[in-house]
């Protein structure tokens, strides 16, 4: 064989190495335009560290910023971001599903072996055709050209399934319905951008409240700014989750859902993993509050229905599928199920976990919480006004009545004495709070919000 069929077989061999070893093909260019603080900065994402995310500017320059300084938008494709990091880190240590880079290792272990059985056909062609060198070399041109276009081909492939954008698989919601189910309740406004559909409310229901814990934390409701960037939250378009997270094993902090009234709905475990009816955490309407005094339900309010209807949703959770209430129909694994339509919908059980046993749309989560506590990003913030305070042994609510505009009085029972926490706070943001004891004496306190 002379020389120059020895090159041909060089060439043919080195780019077969090349067409099943380079990856991303043909350059890639992360840069994106990120909103960052009202101002538009170009750079490509680094990670997320420490609270901080980490950006590099076209000339190299590495910024370190805080994730609340995005938009929102910017911060559901960075909280995506480190989601998908932490996934495949997570897959690789525990081999319970394959990576992408480890599916697209086996796809090019199966492209190099048909590119070997096509450079061994081309050794055999040049050595049969040795003496008809015009049929030797236009066959070795051509698995040349082969080879060539199948690793382009190959590698555009894996960019296409990359970039493929998500299937939604489920409708998106509609605007004017959402505007409805909410529209119910005078102290709830709405709005919406392009991703996500915003509850604006002050924090406190119509209804009355308390009445029936007997499990107390000493927390009364006060008005909590759910409003502008603050506002509750859920995609407009939801997702379905490829692995819905248990609510078992996940979501012990913060809101799952939003009432159609504006308040929201946690997990039905408390953060120590109880379940906050059983216990008597709750009261006759479901909910009690929390450390910064914010009222929120931990089981559906199915009272609503007497308001909005039986047929009408109580909630929407915040991965934008809406809640129900009890249904005879079948439900799935997350006490949910699908309508001919294709849409999804949670329904309440009478038993625990009451709904949503899994969120089947997808979510993203707090890169600031590690689950069982962890919680669902974007979050309504509270703002507390007097410390935190702690249980109330053998206390039980049996009465709480408004005094006023702002004004509130809680009535408890311990044995058979009874003491009252009178509070109310005014434009300023002043709060008082008075706590009556059984004999009548009075502690006055006050707090600046």
């Amino acid at each position: 064989m002379k020389l120059n069929s020895f090159l041909i077989l060089a060439i043919l061999l080195i780019s077969s190495f090349i067409a099943v070893a380079h990856e991303g093909g043909h350059g890639t260019n992360d840069h994106k335009t990120w909103k960052i603080n009202n101002q538009n900065i170009e750079a490509s994402f680094l990670a997320f560290k420490d609270g901080q995310v980490l950006l590099e500017t076209k000339t190299g320059e590495v910024l370190f910023l805080d994730l609340s300084s995005f938009s929102k938008e910017n911060q559901q494709l960075i909280n995506k971001k480190i989601d998908q990091i932490e996934k495949i880190n997570y897959q690789s240590s525990s081999n319970a599903i394959a990576p992408i880079y480890q599916q697209q290792t086996g796809y090019n272990i199966l492209i190099t072996i048909l590119l070997v059985g096509l450079l061994l056909g081309s050794i055999f062609v040049i050595i049969f055709f040795k003496k008809n060198k015009k049929i030797a070399s236009f066959i070795t041109t051509l698995s040349l050209l082969i080879i060539i276009i199948v690793a382009c081909t190959t590698d555009d492939a894996i960019d296409a399934v990359d970039d493929e954008p998500i299937d939604t698989s489920v409708p998106a919601n509609n605007l004017t319905i959402l505007q409805e189910h909410f529209g119910h309740f005078v102290d709830v406004t709405t709005s919406s951008d392009d991703t996500y559909f915003y509850i604006s409310s002050t924090g406190l229901p119509e209804h009355s409240m308390m009445v029936g814990i007997t499990n107390w934390q000493q927390q009364v409701p006060i008005d909590q700014n759910y409003t502008e960037t603050n506002s509750w939250a859920f995609p407009i378009q939801p997702v379905l989750a490829e692995s819905p997270l248990s609510s078992s094993e996940h979501f012990l902090r913060g809101a799952i859902a939003i009432a159609v009234n504006g308040i929201p709905i946690f997990n039905p475990l408390n953060n120590r993993g109880e379940d906050a009816l059983v216990i008597g955490e709750l009261d006759n309407w479901g909910g009690h509050c929390g450390r910064a005094d914010d009222y929120h339900y931990h089981v559906p309010p199915t009272h609503l229905e007497s308001i909005i209807g039986s047929d009408q949703p109580l909630a929407y959770a915040l991965d934008g599928f809406p809640v129900y209430g009890e249904t005879t129909d079948t439900l799935d694994e997350y006490l949910g199920k699908f309508n001919d339509d294709g849409s999804y919908q949670y329904h309440t059980t009478n038993t625990f976990p009451y709904f949503i046993a899994g969120m089947r749309g997808e979510v993203m989560l707090d890169p600031n919480t590690t689950a069982p506590e962890d919680q669902i990003f974007p979050q309504a913030m509270t703002q507390e006004v007097r410390p935190a305070l702690t249980p109330l042994a053998g206390a039980e609510i049996t009465e709480f009545t408004s005094t006023g505009v702002n004004a509130y009085s809680l009535q408890y029972q311990i044995g058979a004495d009874i003491y009252y926490t009178n509070y109310s706070w005014d434009e300023s943001g002043l709060y008082t709070y008075e706590y009556v004891d059984s004999d009548g004496n009075v502690t006055t306190e006050t707090y600046q919000r």
